[in-house]
């Protein structure tokens, strides 16, 4: 018993090691929404790997983040989604708080990302995610 319990202690140990080692090394990156803008107003991130977004909501209201095409935000500015909490690169943020999502993008370009609650936009709280080449 002792022999396999600290063969599975040394096999978390060794799971936990490997997980540290490979978020080390992913591509993380930081919104803050303030007033409501997002700061900073555009990101890097490389076509075909997975980026980790902190969104971080530091006004009394909730805010959303929408990345995508242009097909994407008109259908947004349209829409009546009041929640988004199921698609990665459709993110609710309630207020005074964080969420974290990651998206990867395949080809390269330029993605906008917009609250689309109400005046937000035309209040210019919006950013790009410039999408490289590998």
């Amino acid at each position: 018993m002792k022999r396999t319990l600290s063969g599975v202690v040394a096999l978390a140990a060794a799971a936990l090691l490997l997980t540290a080692c490979g978020s080390a090394s992913a591509h993380e990156e930081t919104i803050a929404i303030h007033y409501s803008h997002f700061t900073p107003e555009s990101i890097t991130a490389t076509a075909g790997q997975p980026v980790m977004i902190e969104l971080r909501n530091d006004d009394p209201i909730a805010h959303e983040w929408i990345v995508g095409t242009e097909e994407v935000h008109a259908r947004h500015r349209t829409g009546t989604e009041p929640f988004h909490d199921t698609i990665p690169t459709e993110v609710t943020i309630p207020a005074l708080t964080t969420k974290w999502t990651t998206v990867t993008f395949d080809q390269p370009g330029d993605y906008k990302y917009i609250c689309h609650l109400q005046g937000h936009e035309a209040y210019g709280m919006l950013g790009t995610l410039h999408v490289l080449a590998p």
